[in-house]
């Protein structure tokens, strides 16, 4: 298994670890490669406040170039400006377009095109249209995971019905679902969903541990003298993130949930509840980085259209949908929102603050030439570009260089390149190749010009 381990304890729990250093092979290559590459899509929906004919620039800097911290505060009214703190490890890409026209709904053919850059489907359209090939997220997990081991697919806030999920899609017209409960997740990446539901009771009434189930395990190891410092430390981290999930988890949960431990609470899918929901879902997956489970992640925030109604200094606003139109209704005619740009403007930031949630999630795995987060990319992305819903200058924006493949600290404007060089580009940070043995430079349609995306390419 190379640099990842496995802790077995009762009931038959497997309990993953992150990558160790003393237990590595000592060979040249050995090292910081060892910790394979991965990537993390979040994604928001309804575009974000950018410049066009009638509304002013308040996502991007006001200049292309290098980044710095201080650069990014200076021009605090920027929602990147949030992502300051990582600004030596942020690489914003503007200037990606989707290659192909919706079929009777942008918000579905958007979300059909952001992971895949393929068409959209003629049958069935409107907001049941689909995407006509495997999203970038299944085409890492298929070449670069174990045999069977798919990406983790997980979802925060409601699923109205309209349209839900958008993200990963297995092959063509065939979407992944996507788990929206932190609790069945979290199940499933320690071995516990084919647990004897009374074990799961006894063990949530004495408030046990995943860590209790392998204690013994875990007492072993940590008495290995061969096991460093660095190893250590990593170690009592990654525990004590396990135990802080679960109580996170348990704090959502009623009485009678919590002991019974089997599901999440029904205000899982509640308005109120997605900026809760969605870090918990995002600590599962900075602990399936860590533990080297999977490659590949995505995590939707809200359905897809987004109908939440975000809190704005404390008020509860009318949906997103409506707010992103600018009007007080789902369709194309109605009242205006009044500051209705800088209300969407606002949710921008609340997005940009839960991205820096996962941020430091990753960045708090030290594995001593570098975080968790700098052997990885995590990806912030959208399925449309403004507020006419457009397929051009739909942002992307990219922490992490994914083992020093990407040049980060930097702004570029590609000037309207197709997303699937970009999705190619992180594809083939990672190990991705094409049919040829080469990096992946030909992901999406096939219809579409190939090549990588230099810009970004360190």
């Amino acid at each position: 298994m190379n640099r990842r381990h496995l802790l077995r304890g009762l009931f038959g729990v497997s309990l993953a670890l992150p990558f160790l250093e003393s237990f590595s092979p000592r060979k040249a290559e050995a090292g910081a490669g060892d910790v394979p590459p991965f990537a993390i899509f979040m994604r928001q929906a309804n575009g974000v406040v950018q410049q066009t004919n009638d509304e002013p620039e308040m996502f991007w800097p006001s200049q292309t170039g290098a980044l710095t911290t201080e650069s990014l505060n200076a021009e605090s009214d920027r929602t990147v400006s949030e992502l300051s703190a990582y600004a030596s490890r942020l690489l914003l890409v503007k200037g990606i377009n989707f290659a192909f026209p919706g079929n009777g709904c942008g918000h579905s053919g958007g979300g059909n095109q952001c992971l895949t850059a393929q068409k959209v489907s003629t049958d069935p359209v409107g907001n049941e249209s689909l995407a006509m090939g495997e999203s970038i997220d299944n085409r890492i997990a298929r070449e670069l995971n174990a045999a069977g081991v798919e990406p983790l697919t997980l979802y925060a806030g409601k699923k109205a019905g309209y349209i839900n999920e958008v993200l990963s899609y297995r092959d063509a017209k065939v979407i992944r679902a996507a788990e929206h409960n932190p609790i069945n997740a979290y199940k499933a990446l320690f071995g516990l969903s084919d647990l004897d539901p009374e074990v799961l009771k006894r063990l949530a009434a004495q408030r046990k541990s995943v860590n209790d189930l392998v204690r013994e395990q875990m007492q072993s190891l940590m008495s290995r003298k061969e096991l460093g410092k660095a190893d250590r430390d990593r170690l009592d981290l990654h525990f004590q993130s396990i135990r802080d999930l679960e109580i996170g988890l348990q704090c959502a949960l009623t009485k009678e949930e919590v002991a019974a431990m089997e599901v999440m609470s029904p205000d899982a899918r509640s308005n109120d509840n997605l900026e809760k929901v969605a870090r918990m879902q995002m600590d599962i997956i900075a602990l399936a980085m860590a533990c080297g489970t999977t490659r590949a992640a995505t995590i939707q925030i809200g359905d897809g259209n987004d109908s939440t109604e975000y809190y704005i200094n404390g008020v509860r606003q009318k949906s997103f949908h409506k707010i992103s139109h600018r009007i007080d209704s789902d369709g194309s005619e109605g009242p205006p929102i009044e500051g209705a740009y800088l209300l969407h403007h606002e949710i921008d930031r609340i997005h940009a603050r839960m991205f820096r949630y996962l941020l430091d999630k990753l960045a708090a795995y030290d594995f001593g030439s570098g975080s968790l987060l700098d052997f990885g990319v995590a990806v912030w992305l959208n399925d449309l570009g403004n507020k006419y819903h457009s397929y051009t200058d739909v942002p992307y924006v990219l922490v992490g260089g994914a083992n020093g493949y990407l040049k980060t600290g930097q702004y570029v404007d590609v000037n309207g390149v197709h997303n699937g060089r970009l999705l190619g580009t992180i594809g083939a940070a990672l190990g991705c190749k094409n049919a040829a043995g080469g990096p992946l430079d030909d992901f999406g349609d096939p219809e579409l010009p190939k090549g990588m995306l230099t810009e970004i390419i360190a």
